[in-house]
C-alpha cells in the first residue's frame, strides 16, 4: 500500500524520460532473480522508454543457461535481441530489448580493430564515426543503472561515455518499481552536458 502511494508520488511530474536505458547486473544477480529482467523490461515498455539493454556480467555464460527460458520470455512483450556466447537470437515485436550475457567492452573494441584490419581500412581514415560503424552494440544509453554494490564493468565502454550513471542501493533480487522510478526521477533532475 505504501509503495503504491510512493509510486504515484514518483510518477507525478515525471516528464523527461531517457530514450535508452542500460541495466548492468551480475551473473549471480540473474541466478538470484531471473524474473526481474522481464519485469524491468515491462516497466520500461509501460513508461514508453525507447529501448532497454541488460548487460549480465559473467565469466561463465554457460552457467546462466538455465536462465535463458526466462530471458526469452521478454519476446512476448518486446523485440528481444539476445547475445549469448557467439550466438545472436532475435524474436518478438515492439520495444527493442537487448540482453548481452558475458560480453566485454574491451573485446568489442578489439574486435572492431580486427575487423577494420581484415577489411584493409587505411589507418589514416580511422575516426570516431568509422569505429562506431564497426561496433557490435550500436547503442548509446542515456541512463546506465547499476544495482547493488558491485563496480561497473567495461561493457559499452565507448558508447556510454556521456551516459548518466545511477547506482541503486538495492540488489537486483530486491529491485522494485519504486527503485526504478527513483532512478528516472534522478535522471530527470540532471543537467546533461555530453562532455561539455
Amino acid at each position: 500500500m505504501i509503495y503504491r502511494l510512493y509510486e504515484k508520488i514518483l510518477l507525478r511530474n515525471l516528464h523527461t524520460l531517457p530514450n535508452q536505458i542500460c541495466f548492468m547486473i551480475t551473473g549471480q544477480d540473474m541466478l538470484d532473480a531471473p524474473d526481474n529482467l522481464y519485469r524491468a523490461a515491462g516497466w520500461c515498455r509501460d513508461l514508453g522508454i525507447g529501448s532497454v539493454m541488460f548487460h549480465i556480467s559473467t565469466d561463465d555464460p554457460a552457467g546462466l543457461e538455465r536462465c535463458l527460458p526466462r530471458v526469452r520470455m521478454v519476446s512476448s512483450i518486446a523485440r528481444l535481441t539476445l547475445h549469448y556466447g557467439e550466438r545472436k537470437e532475435v524474436s518478438g515485436e515492439g520495444m527493442n530489448v537487448t540482453v548481452a550475457i558475458g560480453k566485454s567492452g574491451r573485446e568489442e573494441i578489439a574486435g572492431c580493430v580486427r575487423r577494420m584490419a581484415e577489411d584493409g581500412v587505411d589507418p589514416g581514415f580511422v575516426d570516431e564515426d568509422l569505429l562506431e560503424s564497426y561496433l557490435t552494440f550500436n547503442y548509446e544509453p542515456d541512463l546506465v543503472i547499476k544495482t547493488g554494490g558491485d563496480h561497473l564493468t567495461d561493457f559499452l565502454i565507448w558508447q556510454s561515455v556521456y551516459s548518466e550513471l545511477f547506482f541503486l542501493d538495492v540488489n537486483w533480487a530486491l529491485l522494485r518499481r519504486v527503485d526504478f522510478l527513483r532512478a528516472l526521477r534522478d535522471y530527470q533532475s540532471r543537467a546533461r552536458r555530453f562532455g561539455r
